[in-house]
């Protein structure tokens, strides 16, 4: 075999490592993180497609809540993702921002009083 096929073997070797190994690696380190971060509280999306919230966790095993009072068993490696909070509409949010808390009334008619003058 010549130099030249051995360093072509190598470069391909290398580059395999590169665009296939190296990434796959990285996926599991991710995974794996997240699993080990699965706590009681958490929604979840399962590898079935199934939504849920966490109500305990096992070494290897989620207690989840599928619907009030329907609890599944689900081995954790059958967790896809953890879904981040719910944040509220923007809609609500302008609701809850035209709300006035009780008690306030006369703070309120002081400001939009004071925005008027």
């Amino acid at each position: 075999m010549s130099a030249t096929a051995l360093i072509f073997i190598v470069l391909l070797f290398g580059l395999m490592w590169v665009l296939f190994i190296q990434p796959q690696r990285r996926r599991q380190r991710v995974q794996q993180q997240m699993l080990d971060e699965v706590g009681p509280g958490d929604e979840i999306l399962t590898a079935g497609g199934l939504y849920g919230t966490v109500r305990a966790v096992d070494d290897d095993e989620v207690l989840l809540e599928l619907a009030p009072g329907t609890e599944v068993r689900l081995a954790k490696r059958a967790v896809a993702a953890v879904l981040p909070p719910e944040e509220p509409d923007e809609d609500e949010v302008e609701d809850l921002d035209d709300a006035v808390p009780p008690g306030d009334a006369d703070a309120t008619a002081d400001a939009a009083a004071e925005e008027r003058r």
